[in-house]
């Protein structure tokens, strides 16, 4: 008789932690608000080995946080939702694993799954050439392949708050030397994720510097009928093929085989706080992934539908960012880079509301409308010069 003994499956990626009960960074957190709820581990076995994650577990969601790939969120978890998507990597992937030298600047798709990935941050965009056909700047950047050189928890008891505190080092000699303290703030009882990120130039002299939030969603929140609802002040497709659907721009359809992707660049309108929120919703609006981040240092906004098949990376995605992630010579060229004196620190600010019911989806859609007024948009049916190097 043929016996088998299973280890570890590739589809069961929670199932390839090895927790670590020991360590300082699994605990209960006992606060005036309730307990929260810390657990570190570490895949084990194929791409994933080594890659450590962060369970947080706040009693009204569940947070998990990748530390090996530069902070990023992996996924959310909230009354049996699932905020994430399902990529044909099958992450997380161990940033060794990752070429972000292969020669045609694509590598950093071979890691690409979480929830929330940052890009940055020498460059976020597109991939760069010289005019002898070497990389210069990879897609996307180097900060989301990067690991954590610091990692601790910080928490309050009366304020019920808790903060996991990476900190990234992304340098070169002669060229770059970023420190990133990025901190994913919980409180207990709540469902809400806040992102606080810092960056500060190390060098002696001034650098320039991007920042893109790739905050992406599949099902159950995308599905044929989801809709993005933003303040719009003014919106343009990025290359003639998302102009073809300008009219639906943010409607997204069901999976589709052979769909290619479309993108769109926008400004948001703010409150009188420089705030501004966007939302993915479902079709039924009983779910939904609300954004909500500060536009004096993320002005830019971008939609990413990528609505092909199940099997090819179902997802749309939500990235407020400084600049737009064309070429970083053309957003130098267009003057939207972040300058950063010596020692000097920008900061970033995001919150992610996961919703699991009609009323709190309602909740958000009308403080997007009190965001946008009665004024229409000024919406380009092609793409429009110095936004798209398309």
């Amino acid at each position: 008789m043929t016996k088998t003994i299973v280890a570890r499956t590739a589809r069961d990626p929670l199932g390839r932690v090895q927790w670590d009960d020991d360590s300082p960074l699994s605990a209960e957190f006992e606060t005036e608000g309730g307990a929260i709820r810390t657990r570190f581990g570490r895949f084990v076995g194929g791409r994933s080995d080594a890659t450590e994650i962060v369970r947080i577990d706040t009693g009204a969601a569940v947070i998990h946080v990748l530390p090996t790939r530069g902070m990023a969120i992996w996924n959310i978890e909230r009354d049996g939702t699932r905020f994430a998507w399902r990529s044909p990597v099958d992450g997380p992937v161990h940033p060794s694993f990752v070429p972000l030298g292969d020669a045609d600047g694509l590598g950093w798709l071979s890691g690409f799954d979480e929830l929330l990935v940052r890009c940055g941050l020498e460059s976020n965009g597109a991939p760069e050439h010289d005019p002898a056909g070497n990389l210069v700047y990879p897609l996307h950047g180097r900060i989301g392949n990067l690991p954590a050189d610091g990692l601790q928890i910080e928490y309050d008891e009366a304020s019920g708050r808790l903060e996991l505190v990476g900190d990234y080092r992304e340098s070169r000699l002669f060229f770059t030397n970023f420190h990133l303290r990025s901190r994913v703030r919980v409180t207990a009882g709540s469902a809400s994720v806040e992102v606080l990120d810092d960056v500060t130039n190390d060098r002696g002299t001034a650098a320039t510097m991007q920042m893109l939030y790739h905050i992406n969603l599949g099902a159950p929140v995308l599905d044929d009928g989801s809709q993005l609802l933003a303040p719009i002040e003014e919106l343009a497709p990025k290359d003639d093929r998302s102009a073809s659907e300008i009219d639906g721009w943010n409607q997204c359809g069901g999976p589709q085989k052979g769909y290619a992707e479309r993108v769109y660049f926008a400004t948001l309108r703010e409150d009188r706080s420089h705030q501004t929120t966007v939302m993915l919703r479902n079709a039924e609006a009983n779910k939904g992934l609300a954004v909500e981040y500060s536009t004096k240092t993320l002005p830019r906004f971008i939609l990413w539908k990528n609505t092909a098949d199940l099997a090819d990376g179902y997802v749309c995605g939500m990235e407020p960012a400084t600049n737009y992630p064309n070429q970083r010579s053309f957003e130098e060229n267009q003057r939207r880079l972040v300058e950063l004196q010596p020692e000097e620190t920008v900061s970033f600010r995001l919150t992610l509301e996961p919703l699991t019911d009609a009323e709190a989806v309602e909740a958000q859609a009308a403080k997007i409308q009190a965001i946008a007024g009665d004024a229409s948009p000024t919406v380009h049916r092609q793409p429009k010069a110095g936004w798209s190097a398309s």
